[in-house]
């Protein structure tokens, strides 16, 4: 099993729309992918190191799916428009990292 997880890193004044990312375009994301995704989990970030720090991230979700072949043919089909509702919710640039899920 792999894990996509994309992440927006935290930037004072920057523009993250929690509500959107979680209520629309997340499930955009899932109904696109179909049953090429697994499951997802979205995360709101809160602090960094600290309790006084900001975040590292503002934001991030994790897609997993059973290969990094699978995640491609459900996502790049949909790559463009998926990525095309980004300036909805954000005017931050994602991070991405696919990383092999070894405990699970």
């Amino acid at each position: 099993m792999i894990k996509v997880s994309v992440m927006y890193p935290f930037k004072e004044g920057a523009r993250f729309d929690h509500a959107y990312y979680r209520d629309k375009h997340m499930p955009l994301v899932a109904a696109r992918m179909g049953a090429a995704l697994k499951s997802y989990t979205v995360d709101k970030g809160l602090a960094g190191g600290t309790p006084d720090a900001p975040p590292v991230y503002i934001g991030m979700c994790h897609l997993f799916c059973d290969s990094v072949e699978s995640f491609n043919a459900g996502f790049g089909p949909h790559a463009k428009e998926i990525l095309g509702d980004i300036p909805n919710y954000t005017d931050l640039q994602p991070v991405l990292q696919i990383s092999e899920v070894v405990v699970g």
